[in-house]
């Protein structure tokens, strides 16, 4: 086997028939790219999202609606709990990661972790079904004045909801990355494969969703939430056992030892030397043999000047070679890649406040609106988020098959546009969202006052579709900014903590949730304090409440969010060894349009 660097890349060249990316077989041996990986091992993983989907989005989609009516929960309550449960779902990833990257590896912590996954979605679909697991039923209209769940009741119900939410800790994080790890990034026919997977990924993760908020939110309102859970449940069963069976079709990634603390030996190691100056000269610096690297399949990574600061963890100073006090070049790098992302990172937790509405508010809206169609069928509110998932696939298809073409031609990007650029036009379109939700609400509620709907909190005259441009739009917004987010911390975290950086985009997630979580009941308690008339901005009764200042405020926090990301993104640095391969690729590009504007074409 023979040895070559590249661009600082350590590349093991024994046979193009083999990957080059340090993948192997479950026994930990090469794998010929011939036969494993690819379009073909990713099927396996695509249609078990497909599954996993329509199991998650059939308990969170209409949970607020479970919660309301059927545990007897106040608007505010309901929705908290909600976005707190789906905040817990999209943090856990990160310690799956964790688990994944640094003991288990990537397949077997996903085994592990959705075996928990189907055992929390079992005990939940009993929780629902078992009469002596859950209050008497109550048609109040103000559910407040209904027989309150029991202590037993809730433990049951949330213990399921949140062993359902560590299973996903492990799964989330890892399904996505096994999905990527089957193309070789150094093999360029692969690598642009790999430029459409994350589409098709969110394209394959929207079928799912688009089942469960139609058909499985329909079985829920109108049959019954015990086939309504049970049957996600049975989904999630054979999404695990579709994967299982493409098993001697995957490449793997060998753990590669705690990301968390190879980064912290990074920081401390520089702390520890604050006052050490850094050489002028690269070479200067610790760094271990390239045979060191070729071994252990592993990429070695050249030294840049951003976070100048940490590259004082690599200066030999003679006095220790403990890893707390000298850390090689690579370690170096990885960590402040890491770190680089941070500033993105946060600039997506305002928007994933905004994608918690969903599930939210915009479902508890729909319920005061006239849903029928005809004079035999009801509209489930949360059915509407359908139309985010249409939204979706439809963008995510025209993005991918057309927009990306004819901007490779005004750009030269392989991409069409950089993925900050698609996740900034992500961010303009949820703006125009809730400055739409919020004129929609204000003409709403006063629909509701000129019918004398504000005391009662009676159906208003208004058809369930005035919502619609909310939802479509947020599915446009995600074709933008959740595709892009996905692909840009997977596509930017070096090649050890893939894992780590899929996350990312899930605990963006999380703190999104977690962060609407405080907002709501922030601005609930202080405009309760103070406003005698509405008695706050968030009621159990909306046609009494002012949602659409709350809609307001969200417009105004979004429009200061896309400031700090156009901030963030002027001082972002790609990592190198992705931009050298989007410069091959683009080459590529101009070169193949080259020949066939050389090209002859015969007259007839």
């Amino acid at each position: 086997m023979s040895v070559n660097m590249e661009d600082g890349r350590v590349v093991m060249s024994s046979s193009s028939e083999y990957t080059q990316d340090g993948s192997v077989d479950l026994k930990g041996n090469p794998v010929l790219k011939s036969k494993r990986g690819r379009w073909k091992a990713c099927s396996f993983v695509v249609v078990y999202e497909i599954f996993e989907r329509m199991a998650y989005y059939g308990i969170s989609s209409n949970l607020i609606l479970y919660l309301t009516k059927k545990l007897h929960q106040g608007t505010v309550t309901a929705s908290n709990n909600v976005t707190n449960w789906v905040g817990t779902i999209w943090i856990t990833p990160i310690f799956g990661a964790y688990i994944a990257d640094a003991h288990l590896g990537r397949y077997w912590t996903f085994l592990v972790a959705s075996i928990i996954y189907l055992l929390g979605m079992s005990l939940l679909t009993l929780s629902v079904s078992l009469p002596s697991l859950k209050p008497p039923q109550c048609h109040e209209a103000d559910v407040t004045k209904c027989e309150k769940a029991s202590t037993l009741h809730l433990a049951v119900f949330y213990g399921a909801l949140y062993t359902l939410a560590l299973g996903t800790g492990g799964t989330k994080p890892n399904i996505s990355t096994i999905g990527a790890d089957q193309f070789d990034d150094f093999d360029p026919k692969e690598k642009s494969h790999k430029l459409s997977f994350f589409n098709w990924w969110m394209f394959s993760i929207f079928i799912g969703t688009l089942f469960a908020n139609t058909v499985l939110v329909y079985i829920q309102d109108n049959v019954g939430w015990t086939l309504g859970y049970g049957l996600p449940t049975l989904g999630l069963a054979l999404s695990i056992m579709i994967f299982f069976a493409g098993t001697p079709f995957y490449r793997h990634k060998l753990p590669s030892g705690s990301p968390f603390t190879r980064m912290a030996k990074v920081i401390v190691a520089s702390i520890r030397k604050w006052n050490v100056i850094v050489p002028s000269d690269p070479k200067d610096l610790y760094e271990l043999d390239l045979e060191e690297y070729a071994k252990n399949a592993k990429v070695r990574i050249d030294s840049t000047p951003t976070l100048r600061f940490l590259n004082k963890a690599c200066v030999n100073t003679g006095s220790s070679h403990n890893a707390w006090m000298l850390c090689p070049v690579t370690q170096v790098e990885e960590t402040k890649q890491m770190l680089r992302m941070i500033p993105i990172l946060v600039s997506t937790f305002v928007p994933s406040t905004m994608v918690a509405q969903i599930n939210t508010l915009f479902v508890k809206q729909g319920t005061t609106l006239d849903r029928a169609i005809g004079r035999s069928f009801s509209i489930p509110p949360a059915s509407l988020g359908a139309f985010v998932t249409l939204s979706m696939l439809i963008c995510v298809v025209i993005y991918d098959r057309f927009f990306v073409k004819i901007m490779q031609k005004l750009t030269h990007n392989p991409r069409g546009i950089t993925l900050l650029q698609r996740m900034g036009i992500g961010l303009v379109i949820h703006i125009v969202i809730m400055v739409i939700a919020f004129l929609t609400e204000r003409y709403r509620l006063s629909v509701a006052k000129e019918h004398g709907l504000v005391q009662n909190g009676g159906q208003v005259p208004l058809s369930i579709f005035i919502l619609l441009p909310q939802f479509v739009l947020m599915g446009t917004a995600d074709a933008f900014l959740e595709v892009a987010k996905i692909e840009f911390f997977y596509d930017q975290a070096p090649e050890s903590m893939k894992s780590l950086g899929t996350s990312y985009s899930m605990t963006s997630l999380g703190i999104g949730n977690f962060l609407s979580t405080f907002v709501l009941s922030t601005v609930s308690h202080i405009t309760k304090e103070h406003s005698s008339e509405h008695k706050g901005w968030i009621l159990n009764n909306l046609n009494a409440s002012h949602l659409d200042y709350y809609y307001a405020l969200l417009a105004v926090l979004n429009f200061l969010n896309l400031i700090f990301f156009l901030v963030v993104v002027k001082f972002y640095v790609y990592r190198a060894e992705v931009s050298d391969s989007i410069k091959h690729l683009a080459e590529e590009l101009k070169e193949k349009k080259a020949v066939v504007s050389n090209q002859v074409i015969p007259r007839d």
